[in-house]
Order: C-alpha cells, then structure tokens, then sequence
C-alpha cells in the first residue's frame, strides 16, 4: 500500500472494510481512557456500586453518540468524543452545593443542558469562525497544538505508570513491554511494506494484547470485575432519573467550564487538521461547535459529564497511517455496544494503567511533534521564538504548581488552572496580538495549483489558520 503526500495510508474520505474498521475502531477506544474521568466523579460523589456502573456506561453511550455526530455529520473529520477531565472539581462542587444526593445531580444537569444549548447557538450564529481566523494564526495553532501534546504527557507517566496503583517497578516492566512491542510492530510494518497493513496498521491493538498479557501473568488483571459484570444491561441512573433543576450560580460556572472545554477541543480540532493534512473551512468550524454542543446536549440527558474532543487520536492516526472516517463511526459504534454490555466494560476498565500508559506516552510526544511540524515552515520572526515559548512554559507550571496553591485561589481560577491546554491557548492568542507580525492571509495560501510538496506543506499551515 502506498503512503499518501501526508503520510497516511488511508485519508479522512477513503473507504476501509468493514471488518477492517471495526477492527481500527476498537483500537481507537482502547488508546482511550474515556473511563477515567467518570469513575473519578463517581468516586466524589460516593456514589454506589450500581450507580458507579451506570454512570460509566451513560459516558461510553455519550461518546458514541458524539463521536458518530461529529464526524458524519457536523465536523466531517475523523474526531472522537469523550469526557473531559476539566468538569470534574465543577461537578462535585456544584453537586455537594446543591444538596448532594438529594437533589444535587439535578443541578448538575440542568446547568449542563444550558451550557449544552448555548454552544449550538454559538455554531448557528457563526460567530466562531471568525474568533478563529481572527485570535489562531498558524502560528498560535501550532502553538496550541504542541502544548496539548506536552501537557498530556505528565498524566500518562505519572498517572499511568509511576503513581499508578502497584509497584512502580512493575508498572515500568509493563509499560517498557507495551511500548516496545508497539515500537516493533511499527518497524515490522515500515521496514517490510507487504506486512505494513498488518503491522503498523493494528500496532496499537497488538500492544495493548502484549501488554494486558504481560500483566496477567504478573497478577495485575482483575479478571474478578469482569466475571461480576452483567452481560447486557440498560444505564440505569439518567436524567430520566434525577430530574433537572436550574440554578443561575451553576449555570454560571459551567458556562466557564464549557468556554475552557470549547479551548481544548479547539486545540484537538488543530491537532488532527495538521495529522491528517487538511484545512477546516469555515463551515465546519461553527459545525463543529454545533456538533460539540450537541454531544454534550445527548451527555446530559443520559447523566453524565460533558463530552469534547479527544488529541490522543490524532496520535494514533500518526501512528497507525489511518485517518479514515469510517474508521471513527465504528469507534462510535464500539462505544455504544460498550454502554450496553456490562461485561466488555468491564473487561476494557480492568486492563491495568501501565499498559494505558506504556502507548499513551509516545501518543503524547507524537501530537506535540505534530505541532512543531506546523510551525517549522512558516517564515517567523525574533518574536515567534516567544509567542511559541511563554505558552509551553506556562504549560509546565500549570502542571507542577503544588495543588495547595491551586486550592488557594478563587474557584474559577482553579477551572482555569485545572486544563493547562487552555492556558498555553490564551497565553499564545494573548502574545501573537501583542508581538505577532499580523499579515494578512494570501491566496497562495489555499491554491489547489502548487506542486504536491508545497500543497502538503500549506495544508498543515492552513490547519492553523
């Protein structure tokens, strides 16, 4: 199979077997770990062991929903949705606020629906495109697009491997396992093009299996949640349940939070564009936003927390060669069976977090490589060196700030603090409008006419623009 100008096997359009996409699809939910943030909010909210199960599968039906809604049918690129880490702090305060248990769900709720429904205005309105092509140059694109890498990067060592449940040492063994089996299934496939299909294709899948094994034999999978997981089962705790209950404080802060996820999901937008080598009109920026708005619209009916855009697939299309939307439709799809079938849940959830972390790691380091490949063909200036150096600086110090100081500032400061790829977006979008060299974008810029290798080079700049 012959790669493509941008390096993908196969592009956004191409058809992909059904089995084959299938196949694709599951590994993008498995390099996922879409569990994560509701089982840290259930654990907040100390909710029961039905309740817990209920609200993870609630998640996994909202990804699927989202996921399918955004790429057939409103951004119309290959992005897949899930549950954002930044409403989690929210969530639990505005529950334990508003009567915990008793009434605090419901607050949740309805202060999500409207945040929800405020976003698809903003899409219909089409006023985000033109925030975009005004505030996010290229170079604050490629920007955003390399701290978003960088910023994940500490969760995956840290929460994955070194401060993950067992002993460190193990957990190295296994992620050193994992990594180095997906390193040599990608070499199989670069250096033998007959097996690359095989290979490099599914290099994650083949990993993730090695790992999980390497584990098992270490005592360190769980086969006990998995044999007490029903088969099939319907989510019980939705907002059919809890009701909803509108209270103009809540609302007020998770109208925050969904302006800090619209930042992150920007961010994965810039991301995949430069990965997969095409520019995002101005159509499917304000798609994209109603897309968005109506994924966590969908999450809020079924009782669980916002969706947005997850980077970590821009990596493994990087990784993989294949950025096929068929591919995503079936991640969707996967992830819809998941929110049905308690015991296939429960099987993803127990695969222990060093195997996670063992592929997520060099994810991490591919998407911030993504964003320095954006930036190193634009004739820059002394000043660029500082509107693409303060934001990765920033992005650090929001990650190693001690959490006493967090927890010091006022509650909409920790918002901020809590997604470190919304700090290094304003910090870029705040330096480019100050030191920026502000010239006016060219027609050259999207001529379908240029040779091959220029048109290439344009399409990850236009990515950003």
């Amino acid at each position: 199979m012959q790669r493509k100008d941008n390096g993908l096997l196969y592009g956004p359009e191409d058809k992909v077997s059904y089995f084959q996409s299938g196949l694709l699809g599951l590994q993008h939910v498995l390099a996922m770990d879409v569990y994560v943030p509701p089982l840290i909010i259930a654990g907040l909210l100390s909710m029961s062991v039905v309740q817990k199960t209920g609200f993870l599968q609630a998640a996994f039906l909202a990804c699927g929903i989202g996921t399918i809604l955004q790429t057939k049918f409103f951004m119309k690129l290959p992005v897949s949705q899930g549950p954002s880490f930044v409403p989690i702090g929210a969530v639990a305060g505005v529950y334990l606020a508003n009567g915990g248990p008793h009434g605090g769900m419901a607050t949740v709720l309805g202060s999500l629906l409207v945040g929800a429904v405020l976003l698809i205005l903003l899409g219909l309105s089409g006023i985000y495109q033109k925030i975009i092509n005004t505030l996010v140059p290229a170079l604050v694109g490629g920007t955003i697009i390399t701290c978003v890498g960088l910023s994940l990067l500490p969760s995956a060592l840290n929460d994955n491997i070194f401060k993950a449940s067992g002993s460190a040492g193990q957990n190295i063994e296994i992620a050193a396992i994992t990594g180095l089996v997906m390193l040599l299934a990608i070499t199989i496939g670069i250096r033998i093009p007959q097996l690359q299909r095989l290979f490099r294709v599914s290099s994650i899948i083949i990993a993730l299996v090695a790992g999980t094994i390497a584990a098992s034999f270490m005592g360190r999978f769980d086969w006990s949640s998995v044999n007490n997981a029903p088969w099939f089962s319907l989510p019980k705790f939705t907002a059919f349940h809890y009701g909803f209950h509108f209270s103009l404080p809540a609302i007020l802060t998770f109208i925050v939070i969904y302006m800090v996820l619209t930042t992150e999901t920007t961010g994965t937008w810039f991301a995949m564009s430069a990965v997969v080598g095409e520019k995002i009109s101005k159509k499917q920026w304000n798609q994209g936003i109603i897309g968005e708005g109506l994924s966590c619209f969908f999450a809020a009916l079924l009782g669980t927390t916002p969706m947005t855009g997850y980077s970590t697939n821009a990596g493994v299309i990087s990784i993989t060669g294949v950025a096929s939307r068929r591919v995503f439709v079936s991640a969707g799809i996967w992830f819809m069976i998941l929110g049905f079938f308690g015991k296939l849940s429960a099987f993803l959830s127990a695969v222990p977090a060093p195997v996670i972390g063992g592929i997520f790691s060099i994810i991490c380091v591919i998407i911030m490589l993504n964003g320095l490949n954006v930036i190193r063909y634009l004739n820059t200036n002394e000043s660029a060196i500082y509107i693409l150096g303060i934001p990765i600086v920033l992005t650090m110090a929001v990650i190693l700030v001690p959490s006493h100081l967090v927890n010091s500032t006022p509650q909409i400061i920790q918002y901020l603090l809590g997604s470190p790829i919304t700090i290094a977006a304003v910090s870029a979008i705040i330096l480019n409008l100050i030191m920026g060299d502000h010239q006016p974008e060219t027609e050259a810029d999207n001529d379908p006419k240029e040779s091959k290798k220029e048109t290439a080079h344009h399409a990850k700049l236009a990515a950003s623009k």
